[in-house]
């Protein structure tokens, strides 16, 4: 049994009723329960959950360990962070997550004053680091040719259940 890749370039998840409709689409095409979003990592399909931990986590760990002013800043700037994209249209907030996790993980805090953006939207960011930390601006984990943005959109895939 194993996971065999049906539909590459998913695209953007969108919000949830556009989600939801995608689903339904694919309950009805392959099945409830017999299909999984992933990702292709070295040669095998990883669930976009394990993915979460594996590339977009340890993507902003690795940009914290090679960029540790961003880091100082984000401590001492920001009080709260939020994903402006995600609340303008209803997305799936990723970055934010991934970011007080770390912080989390490395016992740190926010000491600031301000509420930082992680991204924008339609170009507005509450400070320059607001870019930095977005996920059009962080490398992927072992790949410094492309960004957290490109990986995480345009290596999407759909993986259907295969019995051997």
């Amino acid at each position: 049994m194993s996971w065999k890749i049906v539909e590459r370039k998913l695209g953007r998840a969108g919000d949830l009723k556009q989600q939801h409709k995608r689903q339904k689409q694919w309950n009805q095409k392959y099945g409830q329960d017999e299909w999984l979003i992933g990702y292709v990592l070295d040669g095998e399909f990883v669930a976009q959950e394990e993915a979460l931990d594996s590339i977009y986590y340890q993507s902003y760990v690795a940009h914290f360990e090679k960029h540790p002013n961003d880091l100082q800043e984000l401590l001492t700037l920001a009080k709260t962070l939020r994903n402006p994209h995600a609340l303008a249209t209803g997305g799936t907030d990723l970055q934010v997550p991934a970011i007080v996790r770390y912080l989390k993980e490395q016992n740190l805090s926010l000491q600031g004053t301000e509420v930082l953006d992680i991204g924008s939207w339609q170009n507005e960011r509450s400070h320059p680091l607001s870019i930095r930390l977005s996920p059009l601006q962080i490398k992927v984990v072992g790949n410094d040719k492309m960004t957290l943005e490109q990986f995480w959109q345009e290596k999407k895939c759909l993986a259907i259940w295969i019995e051997d």
